[in-house]
This record gives structure tokens, C-alpha cells and sequence, in this order.
């Protein structure tokens, strides 16, 4: 096709939007879309002369990053997933109108220019329909972040719209890394993270903290501002670096227009402002396209306690009743699940606000609980020795040996026979997390249970996912149940330090949303000790 007939057909769709406003007599459409076109119309002539209009698929680029991510442990640990059931594309594309994507996208209260091409338009079919399972858990998971964004951009008088660069940049996945090792919420690099003042070591990465990154990211945005005073050149040169954007700048005679330079920018990079549209529309129109949020299964309204001491996860676990990956999927930037002490920092713990009553009203214990074999002489032993951690006795246990598959990795043994990766390397010699597919390891249950997890070894990937939130119901879970008279329920009696994703993880295959739909519960903080539960309980 000429550029003289796509300019024809360009005009032609404009006219054909503007008439069917016009039809329906709605003067406050038309009117905004009139000056949309307009402004398009009116750059066309220059960006024929000198540019070409942006118009390519860079869906490829993003679709492998969200897919990525989204297989990554993080993401398997925090949601429910179905058994045997994978993600998939979930239904075929939709012809959805031009005028359509328009017309919300200018309605969206933001600072930052929205504009809208055939490259803005494949995001959107992307996120809106070709990856709909990945957008739902992205939607669960910005009601926990996005508090967090907008608490910063506020304090650094930024546009609020800027937390949607978390989902481009990591689907919220605190601890992605990407293949330019680029790692957390906002993707820093090394250097630039130490730079921005944010601690990067052995046990603590702050890339990886929720709030420390985030007010980096800020910082940084402000500055890149300063430059710029564009946003869409800000957006760009966070995600490939100053040097890039100036480059694109000077090789095409020194504009400023984030579209004039688009073809003179690395090809992440170019997709990076078009992706930002995209997720700023589907972050404000997911009802529009049926998507529902999929909320993640770890506390999602929390609290913070400032430690000034070494600290085990496994301290605070036995005393409070979180679990460990509760304090993990909360607390990403701990490495080894160690707050380490220093004399002129303390360090955040973020847990359940049920909680809170319980850390404060035993803290002592908790500093004390096993001190001397998880920090002798009150001191970190190096991580890479066998005597790093507490090893958990074998003594009163059921051996099982679990067959390697392709595919398997420590983290996922880990998680689907309910022990630490420590114990597995110790009680299998096994070195920097080396396994091989056919390696049998040993591993040890609570006496017993060697049936429950002896299933393990048949089952697909999928169903070890789905399994490892099951676990045999206990007699303490037993004492305080009562079944139905039709069996269909038994009823849960709340005790003191329970919350619904505490008792939740007591039910095979229960949720805390099937909870509090069962139960008609519209706030998962007001429950109260000695209340009853229904619970369907899952086979």
C-alpha cells in the first residue's frame, strides 16, 4: 500500500467515525472525538513527510515477559490454581471499533497523554483477550500494590497513572528477573539500584521490597521529568536509559515527540509507551471486557513491624501461627528468609494485621525461640554452609522418595511436600540446588502421612501445583469441626489468631473467598473468636 492510500484510508475511517456519532446526536462524543482526529489528522501530513506513522506488533516482546512471569514461583505460590487445568488464551479476538478504544481512552482522568494507534490498539486485544488469566491475577494483585504506588507518587507530586509501568515492567511480580538480570516490582538493575541508594546484598535485596523500590522508581521518574518534561520520553528513557532517548532525539533533527522519534528507539523500548496505554485502558476497563479479578491467596490488608534484630521467618511462624510463605510472598526483599541486624538500620517485617497483637504480645519469645541454633552467638553463619540453618530432625518421621521430573525444581519439591529447600539439600547432599531429571530424593514426612504424599510421584505438574495447598487435616483441625446433617459442610469454630487464610490452608482445597462466600462474609477482618464457619470440604 502507497503512504498516499493509507493517509486515504486513514481520512476515510475518521470521516466514518465522526458519522457515526453523528447519527446518534450525542454532541459531547462527537465532540471529543472531533478533537481527537483532529489533532491525529492534523500530524499526519507532517509525520508522512518525515515519519512513519507507528503501525507494528510488538505483542511478541510482552506476551513472553507476562508468560514468563507468570510461571515463575512467585506466581505459582500466591494464587489457587485449578487442578490439571493451564493458562491459556481464553477465547478468540473480537472486532472491537476504532471509535470504541478512543473514546475511553480519553475518558480516563490522566495527566499523561493517552493516544491511540495500531500498535496502542494490539496491546489492548492482547491483555484484553489474548491473555486473560495473567490480566485477572494482575488486577487480585494491584489491590495490594497499587495502595503502595500511589503513596509515593503522591509524596513526589507525580501523575498517579504512572503505577500501571509495574505491570509492563513485571506483571507485579516483586521478584521477577529479567534476562538483562533487571530485578522486582521496577526492573533495576544493579548499578542503578545502587544508586539510588537502595541495599543489595547476601540477605536483603531492596529491589525486591515493595515500598523501597517503589520510592526509588519515583525518585528516579522525577529526575528523568526534569530532563524531559515529556512524559512519554520519561516513560521511554526509564525503560531503556537517557542515553538511548537522546540518541533517538538527535538522529531525528532534535523533536521531542515521543511518535516522531518512535522508529529510532530499540524495539522493547518502542513498545514500552504503546504497552503503558494498553495497561492504563484495561486497568480502567476490565468490566467492559468481562475480566474479574483474581485476588492472591496470602493477607492482603497487613501492618509493618520494624526489626532490630537478626530474625528468622521460622521464629515467627511457630510463635504466630503465619506461615512461612504467608511472611515470604509479604516480605520478597528477605533473600533467606533472614532479617539481618545492623546498628544504624532497622528493617521492615510486613505481616497479617490479625497478627500484630500476637508478634507484640510475644516478641520476646520470638527473638528467643531456638536463638542459638538459628544465630550462635548471635551471628549469621554463612549461608552456603551445610550449617547454615537448623536442619529438621528425621527422628518420628515417614521416609518418602520422590522421583525427578523435567521441569522440577527445589522450590516446587519444596512446596508440594510441605519442607524447607534447606532440609532437602541436607538430607540429599545435593549442591547449589543441582537436580537431575530420574534423582530420587528422600524426603521426610510427619509419621503417617507417608500415603498423602507418596501420591505426589503420579501426579502431573498441574496437580502437584493444585496439591500443595492440601495438607491431611489435623486433629487440632478435627476438635474444632462438626459436620453437617447432610454432610455436605462442616462448621469451623474460630479460635483466637485464626484469620479466614489461616483456616483456609486447614481445608484441602479451600480458599478464603470460598469462605466468605459461604458464609455471606463481606469483611475478612470481622470475624470473631468462637464464631462458626461453614466450610464445604473438597476431596
Amino acid at each position: 500500500m502507497t503512504k498516499k492510500a493509507g493517509l486515504a484510508g486513514f481520512l476515510l475511517l475518521s470521516l466514518a467515525v465522526l458519522n457515526t456519532f453523528a447519527d446518534r446526536n450525542d454532541k459531547e462524543v462527537l465532540k471529543r472525538i472531533s478533537s481527537i482526529e483532529v489533532v491525529a489528522l492534523d500530524s499526519v501530513d507532517g509525520y508522512e513527510k518525515r515519519y512513519r506513522i507507528p503501525d507494528e506488533n510488538l505483542n511478541d516482546l510482552f506476551a513472553e515477559k507476562i508468560d514468563s512471569l507468570l510461571n515463575s514461583w512467585y506466581m505459582q505460590n500466591v494464587f489457587e490454581m485449578p487442578v490439571g487445568e493451564a493458562l491459556q488464551d481464553s477465547q478468540p479476538i473480537v472486532a472491537i471499533p476504532d471509535s470504541v478504544y478512543i473514546n475511553r481512552l480519553q475518558a480516563i482522568d490522566s495527566y499523561i497523554d493517552l493516544s491511540y494507534n495500531k500498535t496502542v490498539k494490539n496491546f489492548i486485544e492482547l491483555y484484553t483477550q489474548r491473555r486473560r488469566d495473567q490480566v485477572e491475577m494482575m488486577l487480585g494483585l494491584a489491590s495490594f500494590y497499587f495502595p503502595i504506588f500511589e503513596e509515593a507518587l503522591d509524596k513526589y507530586d507525580l501523575p498517579m497513572e504512572l503505577k500501571y509501568m509495574a505491570i509492563i515492567e513485571s506483571a507485579l511480580n516483586p521478584t521477577a528477573r529479567s534476562r538483562a538480570n533487571a530485578v522486582g516490582l521496577w526492573q533495576f538493575m544493579y548499578g542503578t539500584g545502587k544508586w539510588l541508594g537502595l541495599e543489595i546484598g547476601t540477605f536483603v535485596d531492596e529491589r525486591r521490597d515493595p515500598v523501597k523500590s517503589t520510592d526509588a522508581a519515583a525518585r528516579y521518574l522525577s529526575q528523568l521529568y526534569k530532563i524531559y518534561k515529556n512524559w512519554h520520553l520519561v516513560i521511554a528513557a526509564y525503560n531503556c536509559g537517557p542515553g538511548n532517548v537522546n540518541k533517538a532525539i538527535r538522529r531525528s533533527g532534535g523533536t521531542r515527540d515521543y511518535w516522531a522519534i518512535y522508529y529510532r528507539l530499540p524495539r522493547e523500548t518502542r513498545g514500552y509507551v504503546p504497552a503503558f496505554i494498553a495497561a492504563s485502558y484495561v486497568m480502567n476497563y476490565y468490566n467492559e471486557h468481562s475480566l474479574k479479578a483474581r485476588y492472591p491467596d496470602f493477607p492482603i490488608v497487613t501492618d509493618t513491624i520494624m526489626i532490630n534484630s537478626y530474625l528468622h521467618f521460622d521464629q515467627v511462624s511457630a510463635l504466630t501461627n503465619i506461615p512461612v510463605e504467608a511472611l515470604q510472598a509479604l516480605n520478597p526483599q528477605y533473600r533467606m528468609n533472614i532479617i539481618p541486624a545492623k546498628k544504624e538500620k532497622h528493617y521492615a517485617l510486613k505481616i497479617p494485621i490479625e497478627s500484630v497483637a500476637d508478634f507484640i504480645d510475644n516478641e520476646d519469645q520470638i527473638y528467643a525461640y531456638k536463638r542459638d541454633e538459628f544465630f550462635p552467638n548471635n551471628e549469621i553463619i554463612n549461608p552456603k554452609s551445610r550449617n547454615s540453618y537448623h536442619v529438621s530432625s528425621v527422628s518420628g518421621k515417614d521416609k518418602v522418595l520422590y522421583t525427578v521430573k523435567s521441569g522440577d525444581n527445589l522450590g516446587f519439591i519444596s512446596e508440594w511436600f510441605h519442607v524447607r529447600i534447606s532440609d532437602l539439600r541436607y538430607w540429599n547432599n545435593i549442591n547449589r540446588n543441582l537436580i537431575r531429571v530420574g534423582q530420587k530424593l528422600a524426603i521426610y514426612v510427619p509419621q503417617g502421612q507417608a500415603d498423602f504424599f507418596a501420591k505426589i510421584n503420579r501426579m502431573s505438574f498441574a496437580e502437584k501445583q493444585a496439591y500443595k495447598k492440601k495438607t491431611p487435616v489435623t486433629k487440632a483441625v478435627s476438635a474444632s469441626t462438626q459436620t453437617s446433617a447432610d454432610g455436605k459442610f462442616v462448621y469451623y469454630t474460630v479460635r483466637r489468631g485464626d484469620n479466614l487464610w489461616s483456616i483456609a490452608r486447614k481445608f484441602p482445597g479451600v480458599s478464603n473467598n470460598d469462605i466468605m462466600r459461604w458464609n455471606n462474609i463481606r469483611n475478612a477482618n470481622k470475624i470473631q473468636v468462637g464464631q462458626k464457619l461453614k466450610i464445604q470440604t473438597r476431596s
